[in-house]
């Protein structure tokens, strides 16, 4: 499949600030590419970059193949929908969605057909009489993603575009866009700050901070194997648990020592092969801590920790230890016993185990 963007060496400085550092970024086509990371990372520079309502410091741009770097954002054949919708006030739905086709010179026929073809697949056949100021939240996202329907480009390019929504209006329009791209199959790049959005919508995710690219990988990747420990605590909710150990590599197991709120050290196997560090951050995802009762296998390591929080979260109940010097969270069963101040047997799963170097943060299995 052809690359629809390539990004190589991208700077981006304001004078002496550096806001993006050598960005090597690429979507072939059909790609559902997601730029997350906390505020002020870069991922909305990034993407005015690409839609060239930035100027670059450094590298290059290519769309479909072609050198943009340069090139006006009015010929790089591309849409965007902005986090503020964007939408005229004074005209109706239908002369917002069919306007930028008439500046271009588009025949009414084609115009009013693209329209109601729009109209139809985002279900706002009722709605082209309305103005801006009619329509709720959802509705003017709807709207906002039709003008860029119409225009038919190579690529789409979302900034932030659910943040001004509440949570269930979010959960909607997330599965739209998700179903919009599979009809389409267009290539899309999306901003979000959002984990679950990212998780739920990309093929790919590229994870930024401080203007740095932290890890680009599928969502499975980013998520089971995380780069560093930025990309651990970032991407889940809640976050990965990253626990101070010491590890003693001995052969074909390691030993490793977790300190628990009270006594000794509790020491677990794991069967990685491998020299680590003696001092070491253990990560392990909360839904790979269970109830020993409930899950045992040849990975799995038992450790009785005391309980010192319950959160019941619906379908999951939340349980907190300290271990390490750490609040570890496990994700068990809604109809767990476990409560504050009783002490509990939990399974880790070991096979899902990350370590990351205490000193530099990256990853080291």
């Amino acid at each position: 499949m052809e690359s629809m963007l390539e990004i190589q060496n991208l700077d981006k400085n304001y004078g002496t600030v550096e806001v993006l550092k050598n960005i090597n970024v690429s979507a072939k086509t059909g790609d559902f590419l997601v730029l997350v990371g906390p505020s002020g990372c870069g991922k909305s520079t990034l993407l005015n970059c690409i839609a060239g309502l930035e100027s670059i410091s450094g590298g290059s741009i290519h769309i479909g193949g072609l050198d943009m770097t340069h090139v006006n954002p009015k010929d790089r054949n591309i849409a965007m929908v902005f986090q503020s919708y964007a939408l005229y006030p004074t005209m109706s739905v239908a002369n917002n969605i069919t306007f930028g086709m008439k500046v271009r010179g588009v025949a009414k026929a084609e115009r009013l057909s693209k329209l109601q073809s729009v109209a139809k697949q985002l279900q706002i056949e009722k709605l082209l009489d309305r103005k801006p100021s009619q329509l709720s939240g959802g509705q003017r996202q709807r709207v906002a993603i039709g003008r860029a329907l119409v225009r038919d480009p190579k690529m789409f390019l979302f900034d932030e575009p659910l943040s001004n929504l509440d949570a269930k209006l979010r959960v909607e329009m997330r599965l739209e866009i998700k179903k919009l791209h599979h009809d389409l199959g267009a290539t899309m790049v999306y901003v979000t700050h959002d984990q679950i959005e990212a998780m739920t919508l990309a093929t790919n995710i590229v994870v930024l901070k401080d203007g740095l690219v932290q890890q680009i990988g599928s969502p499975d990747a980013v998520y089971r194997r995380p780069a560093n420990l930025f990309v651990a605590d970032f991407m889940g909710s809640p976050a990965m648990n990253l626990i101070p150990v010491k590890a003693i590599s001995e052969g074909s197991v390691t030993r490793v020592q977790i300190k628990p709120a009270e006594g000794a050290p509790i020491e677990l196997i794991d069967n990685f092969n491998g020299d680590l560090p003696e001092e070491v951050i253990l990560g392990i995802r909360p839904e790979d801590i269970a109830e020993a009762r409930l899950r045992a296998g040849e990975d799995t390591q038992r450790m009785k920790c005391r309980i010192d929080m319950v959160e019941p979260a619906g379908a999951d109940t939340y349980v907190v230890s300290w271990l390490g010097g750490k609040q570890v969270t496990a994700r068990l069963q809604s109809e767990t016993k476990a409560k504050s101040g009783e002490s509990l047997d939990l399974a880790f799963d070991f096979s899902k185990v990350s370590y990351f170097s205490k000193t530099t943060g990256e990853r080291l299995n």
